[in-house]
């Protein structure tokens, strides 16, 4: 009954950080008329200011004590900063420039770009079936090129960003919570930089109104939340199960840009995107059946 009531509650935690992280645009959509720059310094500044409460509640503070001292793990921070940051700064650009579907893109990408990165940089090797889900993808992305004369940057910055993001962080054995707290310490400083010397109106809080202030503010709960939801989740959840839930946040944002956005969803995107989905089925079917093989081969051990 226990491990039922630990995955149920692994379920809630993982749909829900999903759910939040695939609705994030409507609420960075609120923020459209402020810089993506700006947007990015206030969710930096706040993640911090959040995350450092909930390490001093939860007593893990000499965590983030201890990772400071540690030279290796701040290299490996200050680089897997530089890929986060990078991916939140072109996420939140695409939203406040009707560049959802591509960000949506970059996300059913993502997969399919780590296990090319497992193959390039890790010698993974590939089974038939990832390698028909990586050439169903290439095939997407070339039709893109074909049919708009033009590469899904957006798309493809976000995938590559957050999937070095992973592989770097793979690197420095931190949980989650410390490594964005370091993280955002890292940009604390370029944040406070742009905010005190950009000639954006909005800049200066003390100028905003209190909405305005009031969705800087939420930044921080934004970004933080779900990753706490996702933390229980991976603590609970097998892969494969997560696996699945990872779909859930880019198909809201394609639900997002089509229905409430109104982005043009026509015959090119639809093929471009039916190639990815089908390697992503493939994808996953792959990751299926190789789960019930150890499965098997473990009970043939005992």
């Amino acid at each position: 009954m226990r491990n039922h009531d630990s995955a149920a509650t692994g379920l809630l935690a993982g749909v829900a950080a999903f759910l939040i992280w695939g609705l994030a645009p409507l609420y960075f959509n609120l923020l459209d008329g402020i810089p993506a720059v700006e947007i990015l310094a206030h969710r930096s500044i706040w993640s911090l200011v959040l995350a450092v409460g909930v390490l001093v509640l939860i007593g893990r503070l000499s965590d983030v004590s201890a990772t400071l001292r540690d030279g290796k793990k701040m290299r490996i921070l200050a680089l897997s900063t530089l890929l986060i940051g990078s991916n939140w700064l072109v996420f939140i650009w695409a939203i406040t420039n009707a560049h959802l579907l591509d960000a949506s893109l970059g996300y059913y990408i993502n997969p399919i770009v780590n296990v090319l990165l497992g193959v390039l940089i890790l010698g993974e090797r590939l089974r038939r079936l990832q390698w028909l889900a990586v050439v169903l993808a290439v095939i997407g992305i070339a039709h893109e090129l074909w049919q708009f004369g033009r590469v899904p940057v957006v798309a493809l910055l976000l995938a590559l960003s957050f999937g070095f993001y992973g592989l770097v962080r793979k690197r420095a054995p931190v949980d989650s919570l410390t490594g964005l707290t370091i993280e955002t310490l890292y940009m604390l400083l370029p944040a406070l930089a742009y905010l005190l010397w950009s000639d954006s109106p909005s800049s200066n809080l003390l100028s905003n109104d209190w909405r305005t202030n009031g969705l800087l503010l939420l930044a921080g709960p934004i970004t933080l939340t779900p990753l706490l939801l996702f933390n229980i989740a991976a603590r609970r959840l097998n892969l494969s199960t997560l696996g699945f839930l990872q779909y859930l946040g880019p198909t809201l944002m394609l639900l997002l840009a089509t229905l409430v956005f109104h982005e043009p969803f026509g015959e090119g995107k639809v093929i471009t995107f039916a190639c990815v989905w089908s390697g992503l089925l493939l994808y996953t079917a792959d990751a299926l059946a190789q789960r019930r093989k150890m499965r098997q081969q473990k009970k043939a051990l005992v």
